[in-house]
């Protein structure tokens, strides 16, 4: 099924609790607006993307993904208004491999936190509140942050602290988390960031201030949620599920997501991954066209709305016909 650039863009439905979904208007464009599409909604957060596209033309189905308990509650106002048209399923997106969804028409991934898991202090995403270092996207699955830091090895401290926070400070910080085992101070989102900032040197004069823990707070919940393993697995399965014509579209917010979703994107394009990539045209596989090589950015207005927009990007491919294999 092709898509048509004719939306009622201006016109989508609210996010049913207020919450403000990124580059709704870019989405719904991208994806809606083609009366009795079939979508899926691979991270539900809290509805607003799947409200917009549900309410974009006639008929339109869509299929939701989440494994936070707190958005299957929030789906039950959507499953009441759209009956037929609307599924949630309580599961990872990382799972997609394993489900039966059928044929998708267009296929979206809002990735990283969204403001209800940060802005909810039990849930342990953020040192703004003093809770326990949970992190858990899913509170009933896995490990805490807490139980991670005070068993991982030190490579898996490494990996979480330098490759996935990016912590300059790394070693310090690793060091600081291994001499604080046993002493309750992992245990609670507040003193693990105290002793984070101990050890991160403070911010360079004239250069945008971050908290000293922001980037290992961002390391530890991507490891503790295997998030870019995740993205990994779920980008190949739910390009595979899409009709030709159909549209993958993936919002992330930092560079690890941001380098995942160009590079799976510019290889079913058949281009280049990356600068070292050497390999012959014959070696790579055309199933997609790019739509926009460099992404889409939310506009100054979005920012001024809503102030997270500002470090999203949005990528967008493009199913191509199937072509028949050549005869020898």
């Amino acid at each position: 099924m092709l898509f048509c650039a004719e939306q009622n863009v201006g016109t989508h439905a609210p996010e049913p609790t207020g919450h403000a979904p990124v580059l709704i208007e870019e989405t719904v464009s991208l994806l809606g607006g083609v009366a009795g599409a079939r979508i899926l909604d691979a991270t539900f957060g809290g509805g607003g993307h799947t409200a917009a596209l549900l309410e974009s033309a006639d008929q339109v189905s869509v299929v939701a993904l989440d494994r936070d308990p707190e958005a299957a509650a929030r789906s039950i106002q959507l499953q009441s208004k759209y009956a037929g048209r609307f599924e949630f399923i309580a599961t990872d997106f990382g799972d997609l491999p394993n489900l039966d969804l059928g044929l998708l028409d267009g296929a979206l991934f809002d990735l990283g936190l969204s403001s209800f898991q940060l802005d909810d202090g039990a849930r342990g995403f953020s040192f703004r509140f003093d809770a326990p270092a949970d992190m858990r996207m899913d509170p009933e699955a896995g490990i805490s942050a807490a139980e991670f830091l005070e068993t991982a090895t030190e490579a898996q401290l490494i990996e979480a602290i330098r490759d996935f926070g990016e912590e300059r400070s790394w070693r310090r910080v690793v060091s600081a988390i291994i001499g604080a085992r046993g002493s309750g101070r992992l245990e609670r989102t507040r003193s693990l960031a105290d002793l984070i900032a101990q050890n991160v040197p403070r911010q360079v004069p004239g250069r945008k201030a971050i908290h000293p823990a922001t980037r290992s707070f961002q390391g530890i919940r991507i490891a503790v949620n295997d998030e870019l393993g995740a993205i990994e697995r779920a980008l190949p399965a739910a390009f595979d599920l899409l009709r030709p014509g159909g549209r993958l579209v993936v919002i992330s917010f930092h560079s690890l997501e941001d380098r995942i979703v160009k590079r799976f994107c510019r290889r079913v394009a058949g281009r280049p991954e990356h600068q070292k990539d050497s390999r012959t045209m014959d070696e790579r596989s055309r199933r997609a066209k790019l739509l926009h090589t460099r992404g889409l950015t939310a506009g100054e207005a979005e920012i001024n709305r809503n102030p997270r927009s500002r470090s999203a990007r949005l990528r967008v491919v493009e199913k191509l016909p199937t072509q028949p294999e050549k005869k020898s």
